[in-house]
């Protein structure tokens, strides 16, 4: 059957999902998003995501890769969908793209925030469900000092699980962006790179955290950063604060906008 390629951008609410990726007996975003899917194409259908979030995590910004038949427009496909998402799911946008589009392998850039509340109000159980609540002193200037750091081409093997990756890949990332901005009741941070490993962002901020509160020092940081080994790093902070705000793809791979 004649198809063309489509990618969507989508927005879900990561607390009730087990994550991206399908699995056996689970309600996943992956698995959710087939469904609907399936229904309106009448046959099987598997979709590609640009990164697999894990259970908890939030987005805003995930692009979803699917071949759909020729019939389907970008904008009635969406349209159609969203008519059979759950309410912790949405479509925000669709976009027609050209062949050899891969919404893992043609991403150029992925962009991630993660919330932090420091004040009382953050254990409010309508904020807990998107912030971490961390009640403790934070030092503003060594925040700023860790994300500036963490800026520039690095080897991540101490901010990654191990055994995540293929045995080849040299775990190294091109951090753009890392810095820190003050928020009502707290702090977010914004994080670009060209790619991420598994649970990059939550030891980075579970590390910069310690730092900042005294319970760790900056040199350690430092150590994390060539370190080739996760024997030493801070435990992950937890999956609530975090949500993938963008995946960035080249202009050309672009039909329709």
């Amino acid at each position: 059957m004649a198809g063309h390629v489509l990618q969507l951008v989508l927005q879900y609410d990561g607390r009730d999902f087990a994550g991206w990726q399908v699995q056996p007996e689970q309600r996943t975003v992956q698995g959710v998003l087939e469904t609907a899917l399936t229904r309106l194409f009448d046959h099987p259908v598997r979709v590609t995501g640009a990164g697999r979030t894990d259970s908890g995590v939030h987005a805003r910004g995930q692009a979803v890769g699917v071949e759909a038949p020729e019939r389907w427009t970008a904008d009635g496909l969406r349209r159609a969908v969203n008519s059979l998402l759950p309410d912790d799911m949405w479509v925000a946008r669709a976009h027609a793209m050209a062949d050899g589009f891969h919404a893992r392998y043609s991403a150029t850039g992925r962009r991630y925030s993660y919330a932090v509340g420091l004040d009382e109000a953050a254990r409010s159980p309508f904020r807990r469900r998107w912030e971490h609540a961390f009640l403790r002193a934070l030092d503003r200037e060594a925040l700023g000092w860790c994300a500036e750091r963490i800026v520039g081409t690095h080897q991540f093997f101490g901010f990654a699980v191990r055994g995540t990756a293929p045995s080849t890949d040299d775990h190294r990332c091109e951090v753009r962006l890392c810095q820190w901005r003050e928020v009502p009741g707290g702090v977010v941070l914004d994080i670009e790179a060209n790619r991420f490993l598994h649970h990059m962002v939550r030891f980075l901020v579970g590390t910069m955290l310690d730092v900042a509160s005294g319970r760790r020092q900056r040199e350690e940081l430092l150590a994390l950063l060539t370190a080739d080994t996760n024997d030493d790093v801070s435990p992950p902070a937890p999956p609530e604060g975090l949500c993938l705000e963008a995946v960035t793809y080249p202009d050309a791979l672009y039909l329709t906008r």
